[in-house]
């Protein structure tokens, strides 16, 4: 897909660890230009670099330090917000913007389980941004990007699910210090520590993979039939979430089949060629220590989840283990990709979701 010329876009709560991490990706984006910053009451009028504690590897774009920070509010010269906000003000943010025509590609939770909102994962379900034209805001729409450790998880699973019907899934994560946000976890707590609890983590896995991979029908999605349970653990990795996955499918298979239904995965964004689309999807390591966060969390410049130790669980049918860059895909980098799909399929030009 070509465009004439770069989108305008604006990005709500850009002071934020996530906030952050879309301006650093949206800096040098083919499709899209970073044209106005938000922030909250007390830091707008502000000049962002001046503003901002920068946490990012990559240094700060110096056009995007000099832009002075605005409200959370519209208008906004721009037809696509990317929201960064905190949950506890997202929801009624988020709405006005769509209410006044704005198309909101959000990574907080407060839509995430609506009925007519997108829980979009584009390889895995990009069928269900036709969900928006049930929406109530005319040309302006929600669309939401799922926790960060569900989208690691989903991923591996569409190809199997499709395939041969998942039926039970078990899976424990061990997820990075950056996934609790600034200012973060004092050294005191995660320094030669595990905590085991992470607000919400283990409900969130749970409900969203079943809307993830459920099927769209008659304009809603009917929930994937199968039981999961969730174990989130907080480790003292930076970025990277590990997980640990044991799965019960409806069909007798071998590991040869389900390497191949891996392998064999081409979904839409790897097809349309979109600018923030690894080329792999799914990377498989037959290495037996491998995947590891260090080595692995940024393949694919961070959008690629990384996959090992396919073996035969005792208890279900298989088990294997999962990593994916969380501030990346499980962040700004798969709500960036969820706009670019939006994009290519023409949503920012029609109010139904309509395929372009």
């Amino acid at each position: 897909m070509h465009l004439k010329r770069r989108i305008p876009v604006a990005i709500l709560g850009a002071t934020g660890s996530v906030g952050q991490k879309f301006v650093s990706l949206l800096a040098e984006h083919p499709w899209f230009h970073v044209v106005a910053l938000t922030a909250s009451e007390r830091s707008a009028g502000k000049v962002y670099g001046q503003t901002v504690r920068w946490v990012q590897e990559s240094p700060l774009p110096g056009d995007l330090a000099q832009m002075v920070l605005q409200p959370s509010t519209p208008p906004l010269d721009v037809r696509l917000v990317f929201s960064a906000l905190d949950a506890g003000v997202a929801g009624d943010i988020e709405t006005h913007f769509a209410q006044e025509g704005y198309v909101v590609v959000s990574n907080a939770r407060n839509h995430r389980m609506e009925p007519d909102v997108p829980l979009l994962v584009p390889e895995v379900n990009p069928d269900h941004l036709a969900l928006v034209g049930r929406q109530p805001y005319g040309h302006g729409a929600i669309i939401t990007n799922p926790n960060c450790s569900t989208i690691g998880l989903v991923l591996p699973l569409k190809p199997l699910h499709e395939r041969f019907g998942l039926k039970q899934i078990h899976v424990v994560t061990m997820q990075a210090v950056s996934g609790a946000g600034l200012p973060g976890l004092s050294s005191m707590e995660i320094s030669d520590n595990v905590i085991p609890y992470i607000h919400g983590e283990e409900a969130k896995m749970e409900s969203e993979s079943k809307k993830i991979l459920g099927t769209l029908k008659g304009g809603q999605v009917e929930l994937a039939d199968f039981d999961i349970s969730a174990q989130c653990n907080r480790v003292h990795v930076l970025d990277g979430h590990t997980e640990c996955v044991s799965i019960a499918l409806h069909e007798s298979v071998t590991d040869q089949q389900i390497l191949e239904a891996w392998s064999a995965f081409e979904p839409e964004p790897q097809g349309r060629l979109l600018p923030s689309a690894p080329k792999s999807a799914i990377e498989y390591f037959d290495e037996p220590m491998h995947p590891q966060p260090r080595l692995h969390r940024n393949l694919g410049a961070g959008m690629t989840v990384s996959v090992g130790r396919l073996r035969p669980c005792p208890v279900l049918d298989w088990k294997f283990v999962v990593l994916s860059h969380n501030t990346v895909r499980g962040a700004a980098g798969g709500s960036i990709l969820a706009a670019e799909l939006a994009t290519a399929r023409g949503l920012l030009d029609r109010s139904d979701g309509g395929s372009a």
